[in-house]
């Protein structure tokens, strides 16, 4: 067990509905249903869709005949992944120990800040909800406790009460677990549920009342580490380490069918920015380049190939990618998506050195390559055209 901190969990409110009103600021206070695709299932809804009756995962047809008032933007990760990097930021500005935890939460450690800003514990969530409000316009909920599970059930909390914040700590801690039911402890599936349900446990607090040696015999090591973690014990510290990507992938279907090559190239390059702006943000370059086709009938074709020299510079990349397009496309057939994928990521390559080699090339490139990423976060995502037309 590591020494007691205070962890918060922060977790952004109905996530890809807040990126639409962030985006479209119309959209606010009104029932917003955000749909997997364009005639997919409700994945996200906002307050309003909820109280009006919107179910999570009902298809489009579905809710459209009963609920014909609400409003279906169709999903776009693209832009989400976008937000979410700027509320993680917000967050690593706050504090020096964040772990992102998915696309909408990350764990916080608030332990000490409460000197470095002045502020009680509680104090200093509103000061965090806030400041992402201020610099995101993102909503969020925060869940404080000594660990990580319990944040996160206090996050779940949080959600239901109006200040969105919520804090387990020593005086309430058994009060929530008697009131916590085993299938709301985070990490606990169906399977370890009914298992638990089968020994009479139903609550979060008959389990912690278990010893150490009958959670190792019934669950192992996981069920010790559970029951600590309920108690307020931390047995995972906030690991702020961002792991690189083996691979990144951008494919996007194109919302018509086609078999105009230009327009292909146009939203292949397009994936290929998208995708070099990650590479650059995880500080890194690749060395293979993948370039995929999807029919009309849901055909793949892939192809991919090395490249001379590791890089992260669109303009390279497309060149490669653009004759791969052409060895898989075939003007007679209709297609519905393009896709890059950028493999090798982080291998230095073997190309040579060369000794009297200019690196003023390379110099330009990265400074040019800043400046794409300073003007798209100034002003928006794709405000850079790079030497092909925008999206039709």
């Amino acid at each position: 067990m590591v020494k007691q901190k205070v962890i918060a969990l922060v977790d952004c409110d109905s996530f890809f509905v807040s990126c639409e009103q962030k985006r479209n600021p119309e959209l606010k206070n009104k029932p917003v249903c955000v749909l997997s695709n364009k005639e997919g299932c409700v994945i996200s809804r906002s307050k309003e869709a909820k109280q009006m009756g919107v179910r999570m995962g009902e298809p489009y047809f579905m809710a459209k005949k009963e609920h014909p008032n609400a409003i279906y933007p169709v999903a776009n990760h693209e832009y989400y992944a976008e937000v979410s990097y700027q509320v993680m930021s917000v967050l690593k500005g706050f504090s020096p120990y964040v772990q992102i935890y998915s696309v909408d939460e990350a764990f916080v450690d608030l332990t000490g800040l409460e000197r470095l800003y002045k502020k009680k514990y509680f104090e200093l969530a509103q000061l965090l909800r806030q400041r992402v409000l201020d610099e995101v316009d993102i909503p969020v909920s925060i869940g404080i406790s000594s660990s990580k599970t319990l944040s996160k059930l206090a996050s779940d909390k949080a959600k239901n009460v109006d200040s969105h914040i919520y804090m387990i700590n020593s005086q309430n801690i058994f009060e929530v677990l008697k009131n916590t039911k085993i299938e709301e402890i985070w990490g606990i599936g169906r399977r370890l549920t009914d298992r638990m349900k089968k020994n009479g446990i139903i609550t979060a607090l008959e389990l912690v009342n278990k010893t150490d040696q009958w959670l190792d015999k019934q669950i192992g090591i996981h069920g010790i580490e559970m029951r600590h973690e309920l108690l307020g014990e931390m047995t995972s510290p906030v690991i702020n380490e961002e792991t690189t990507p083996k691979s990144i992938q951008n494919t996007r279907a194109f919302g018509i069918f086609t078999s105009d090559f230009n327009f292909i190239k146009n939203e292949l390059n397009m994936h290929i920015h998208t995708s070099c702006r990650k590479l650059r943000r995880y500080d890194t370059k690749c060395l293979q380049v993948g370039v995929m086709l999807r029919t009309k009938d849901f055909k793949v074709y892939f192809t991919k190939a090395d490249l001379d020299a590791p890089t992260d510079f669109e303009l390279e990349i497309s060149k490669i990618a653009i004759e791969l397009l052409k060895e898989i496309y075939n003007p007679n057939i209709l297609y519905r998506a393009t896709g890059v994928v950028l493999e090798k990521i982080g291998e230095q390559g073997t190309h040579q050195l060369f000794l009297y080699s200019d690196s003023s090339e390379e110099e330009k490139k990265r400074k040019l390559t800043e400046c794409f990423d300073k003007l798209e976060r100034k002003f928006k995502k794709n405000i850079v055209k790079i030497g092909f037309s925008d999206r039709r």
